[in-house]
């Protein structure tokens, strides 16, 4: 038996989910919120969550990895009546299992409940990942348990990798550890930094020359592509390798074979390709910069880094790691940070990411030479000058702030909310500031869904409140208007019970 949590505000779903899976012989656990379910997967053994998106204390979506990676590492399946494509590509990429529209029809959420539950099974059956060496990869925070997870299953295998993320996140050393933890720890682990590449010796550096292959060639050279026989190829920012070079190395990577420039023979090199980059590729390739076959030889497994701004629960466990090391690289004895300094690092939004943060932590030994603690005092001027920019600002830094939201509903019928205005300039970001602004997307979802709140207010008024005319003149299903009266917790239909909206919509 299997312990099954349904977390949803609407208690008419949560009994008729609850009783499916007491038909299918598990356990349900029931939480109508966001905490009750963080508190309920903290103590309690789960297998599965079943978890909506629009929640009263929370998206459900910026939650899932936070449930993910709680003690029992559940698996996650969404079932929502707020579908939309972009949370889907979210909710995947962050680890759940499906994405459910609602009204879903009882055999597809019996079949998703039982592929999932059958999944977990065999995952668990299955041979356990070893530890990992992880060098100076630190963090426990559900983002970083989310990539260690991704790490071991590269190190346990020859597949091609691709990490992705911003600088400073750690992409080469991500590499180093999947190195290192693998079958190939005692060959080469061979860097390419492609950004650093010459583009008129591009490829005598990777595949190498013969004696006078070209002016200047006076010796023989083993390319890069040689040198890492048997061991690791790490290219890193493979986005900057010249599209001329492109064609090249895929026929390289598919037969592990090459020809140095003014040599009549191929030769073999048996290297395992590990790649890193901070750019979009599926951009490039749409914009014809990058080949679109290499990308996907690229990505045989991908790791994703998170900034450092969305793993802040690592900060403290990151900032005593770090500190301790450069102690020890100088000479110092062990430093600590002083109270309220560990608060005033989170408080910042790390553009640099950790390679950002190590540096000030550096900096700060530095200004605290014969001294203990590290106080705020002996962080960089730079940094709290930026944290005390955005304090006088009335903004914490590294948030983002939000587009308003609309009025609450009156009871009854109420009249439409005006229509959306654009910011004043007083209102408008310091462009020295881009976290003051909201991003486009956010931005128009905003206006749209004051739009969609406005044309359901019009609708109650040209329908009378009936709900059958309503349907009609929006085009929708019951199911669907009841899905985006509650988008915008309007209540101005009279309620039905469940089984009439499943037949409905049957």
């Amino acid at each position: 038996m299997s312990v099954i949590l349904i977390v949803d505000d609407d208690p008419l779903i949560r009994e008729t989910l609850a009783a499916l899976v007491a038909k299918l012989g598990h356990q349900a656990l029931l939480a109508p919120d966001l905490a009750q379910a963080q508190a309920l997967a903290a103590e309690c053994p789960l297998d599965l969550v079943l978890l909506d998106v629009q929640l009263p204390d929370g998206s459900g979506l910026e939650s899932l990895p936070a449930l993910k990676w709680s003690p029992s590492e559940p698996e996650i399946i969404i079932l929502t009546g707020h579908g939309d494509p972009d949370g889907a590509e979210l909710a995947i990429n962050n680890g759940a299992w499906d994405y459910l529209e609602k009204p879903a029809s009882t055999q597809e959420i019996k079949l998703t409940l039982q592929q999932a539950l059958e999944f977990r099974r065999q995952r668990r059956a299955g041979r356990s990942l070893p530890a990992l060496d992880r060098r100076d990869l630190v963090g426990s925070s559900p983002a970083m348990r989310a990539c260690l997870e991704v790490t071991a299953q590269a190190a346990a295998s020859l597949a091609n990798v691709l990490i992705t993320g911003e600088t400073g996140t750690g992409k080469e050393l991500v590499a180093w550890v999947i190195h290192d933890n693998g079958p190939r720890r005692a060959h080469p682990f061979v860097v390419v930094d492609c950004g650093c590449l010459p583009e008129n010796l591009v490829e005598s550096l990777l595949f190498g020359h013969e004696r006078g292959a070209f002016t200047g060639a006076n010796l023989p050279q083993e390319g890069l592509l040689g040198q890492a026989d048997g061991g690791t190829l790490f290219l890193d920012e493979v986005g900057e390798l010249p599209p001329s070079v492109q064609k090249s190395f895929l026929r390289c990577l598919q037969e592990k074979r090459f020809r140095p420039l003014g040599s009549r023979r191929e030769q073999q090199s048996d290297f395992r390709l590990i790649a890193a980059t901070n750019r979009d590729l599926e951009r490039m390739v749409a914009e014809g910069t990058f080949r679109q076959d290499l990308m996907f030889r690229l990505k045989s497994l991908v790791i994703e880094l998170p900034p450092l701004r969305e793993r802040l629960d690592d900060l403290g466990e990151l900032a005593a790691h770090h500190l301790e090391r450069i102690c020890q690289r100088a000479g110092l004895p062990p430093k600590c940070l002083a109270p309220g300094v560990l608060e005033t690092l989170g408080r910042y939004h790390w553009p640099g990411n950790v390679r950002e943060l190590v540096n000030v932590l550096e900096s700060a030994v530095g200004a605290a030479a014969g001294q203990e603690e590290i106080s705020v005092f002996h962080l960089p001027a730079y940094f709290r000058a930026k944290l005390a920019r955005r304090a006088v600002g009335g903004k914490s830094a590294g948030a983002s702030p939000g587009v308003s939201a609309p009025p609450p509903p009156q009871a009854g019928l109420a009249a439409a909310p005006a229509a959306p205005t654009p910011p004043s300039r007083q209102e408008a970001a310091d462009p020295a500031d881009p976290g003051g602004l909201p991003s486009l997307k956010d931005f128009k979802e905003s206006l749209a869904n004051q739009a969609e709140r406005q044309y359901l207010y019009s609708l109650v008024r040209y329908s009378g409140g009936d709900i059958h005319s309503a349907c009609q003149m929006a085009g929708v299903s019951r199911g669907h208007l009841y899905a985006l009266l509650k988008k915008h917790n309007l209540t101005l239909f009279k309620q039905v019970s469940l089984q009439d909206l499943s037949a409905e919509d049957a």
